[in-house]
């Protein structure tokens, strides 16, 4: 059986699916999303599923991410810019269609050589991340 009903993340956004209960599948907008400042030059517009995080974030020229590691596996996607990723000590220049795989923690940093839009996905869920977005 299929119904009808409306996910909320917050006031400015809504979203109607038609699917199970248990299943759940909306068609995300991300220009409508909030921008979640991540550090310095790097922001992020985000969701959350129950068992996933993903995002869309820009990185300004010359931004780094500091070195880091969390329980979570990533996925890095670039669309556009060149960034340096390092995984571990491994460096790699990853350019428009290339992505970085980071197991669960696994130190990591990164730096963007120009101005990059990427595709990061995050399990389990980052609840700091979530945390942030109520702050905003």
């Amino acid at each position: 059986m299929q119904v009808r009903y409306k996910i909320s993340t917050n006031d400015e956004y809504s979203v109607s699916c038609i699917y199970p209960k248990h299943i759940i599948m909306p068609f995300i907008d991300f220009h409508t999303r909030k921008k979640v400042k991540l550090f310095d030059g790097i922001t992020a517009t985000m969701f959350h599923s129950d068992t996933t995080t993903f995002a869309h974030v820009v990185l300004d020229e010359g931004a780094v991410v500091p070195e880091h590691s969390h329980v979570h596996e990533q996925w890095t996607h670039v669309v556009k810019g060149q960034m340096e990723f390092n995984i571990n000590g491994e460096v790699e220049r990853l350019t428009p269609g290339m992505t970085a795989y980071i197991p669960s923690n696994m130190p990591h940093s990164a730096k963007a050589v120009t101005m990059c839009k990427v595709i990061d996905s995050f399990t389990p869920v980052r609840e700091d991340f979530v945390a942030l977005e109520k702050k905003m």
